[in-house]
């Protein structure tokens, strides 16, 4: 071959390989675009830890963001120390997963993080409207908070598409039970027609509905079927999930569902479907509204739940996952499509990541840890 075959033959090598994708594992190893887990620090310094999902569920420490504020990792008269805020909702993700929203328990703020390719940016931080927020809910673009201290209250706010914050005039609510509350918990339902907070002292379900305004209305008091009423979520159908704590009795943990009628009254479905366990606190429901999971704080072990169309909740295993006496798992997210669980096991400071099977059980595949103690409020995508 003659010296211009040759040459042809390189640049032709050359032009492949430029067209060929290269591997760059700094580049790779972090996308929160594809994938993340995050949680709130909740220290004095406060900040959000980002860990980076792998499509096989698996978590790489990425960072940690700060939030502008303060948090709060002193806990309060009955609660421990790996759970602070005794809340559920501390760190949420926008509709669009494009914002992370933080509350800032010790500074009375909210914070407004860009989710970023491998970096997360403050672009908000706005006073709370009361004090020591612990809970926040979003729909659309409005977004509410639930201030705990003080004379709690639930708090008002529109969302830009930058993400800034503008409070919501006449938004402000008090609790039914006021200062006896101790709530845990404010969310909307999935049209964003009803908001709910949970009131773990006084042990009602209050609920407000949302005016074409998004002004929520007063509260409307419901009897929690169970004591201690404290975190839920709602399915698709508009039924409501709740764990009941029982005062952290031994082995006494339900967990009740509720249709929620557009009036603001709840009606039981399913009352106080027992788990065997201690101390139930946070809960999640798969995409598919199938399956419902509580973490149970004082036993370490965390239960499934089978949930149907019409809200019957049937206990699943009353140990789906067991994390250890120690690990006191709190927080829990399931990631975008409900294959991984991620519990954030507060005495261990880590954050365990399962599978979830088309069956509901769940198989552990990791564990990242780094997290300080007093962290609270988890989010994935």
């Amino acid at each position: 071959m003659n010296r211009k075959g040759v040459l042809l033959i390189l640049v032709a090598i050359g032009i492949v390989a430029t067209l060929r994708p290269t591997t760059n594992t700094t580049a790779a190893a972090v996308n929160f675009k594809s994938g993340a887990v995050y949680v709130l620090t909740n220290q004095v310094s406060n900040a959000v830890a980002a860990f980076d999902r792998a499509p096989d569920g698996t978590l790489t420490a990425a960072g940690t963001f700060s939030t502008g504020g303060a948090g709060n990792p002193v806990a309060q008269p009955g609660d421990p120390a790996t759970d602070p805020l005794a809340s559920q909702g501390a760190l949420i993700l926008s509709d669009d997963k494009q914002f992370l929203f933080a509350v800032n328990a010790g500074s009375n703020e909210i914070s407004v993080l860009s989710i970023g390719k491998d970096a997360l940016t403050l672009v908000d931080k706005v006073s709370s409207g009361g004090v020591r927020p612990i809970s926040l809910t979003v729909h659309e673009n409005l977004l509410y908070v639930l201030n705990e201290g003080g004379t709690p209250n639930i708090t008002g706010f529109t969302v830009s598409d930058t993400g800034e914050l503008t409070p919501l005039p006449g938004s402000t609510r008090p609790l039914t039970a006021g200062s006896a509350a101790d709530p845990a918990e404010v969310s909307f339902n999935p049209d964003g027609s009803l908001l709910v907070v949970t009131e773990k002292a006084a042990n009602l379900i209050d609920v407000y509905v949302v005016g074409s305004d998004g002004v929520a209305g007063p509260p409307i008091p419901n009897p929690s079927n169970g004591l201690t009423p404290f975190g839920f979520a709602f399915d698709q159908r508009n039924n409501l999930i709740v764990s009941e704590a029982v005062g952290g009795a031994p082995n006494a943990s339900a967990v009740s569902s509720y249709i929620a009628a557009l009036n603001g009254t709840l009606d039981v479905v399913s009352a106080s479907v027992p788990d065997m366990q201690t101390a139930a606190c946070w809960i999640v429901i798969t995409n598919s509204g199938r399956y419902v999971y509580t973490t149970n704080t004082g036993s370490g072990v965390a239960s499934s739940y089978t949930l149907d169309a019409n809200g019957t909740l049937t206990l699943l295993n009353s140990v789906a996952a067991n994390l250890g006496a120690t690990s006191f798992p709190i927080d829990m997210a399931l990631n975008n499509s409900s294959r991984y669980l991620y519990v954030h096991a507060a005495g261990l400071q880590t954050v365990e990541a399962f599978s979830v099977a088309p069956d509901g059980s769940l198989t552990s595949i990791d564990s990242a840890g780094g997290l300080p103690l007093g962290a609270q409020g988890i989010a994935a995508r």
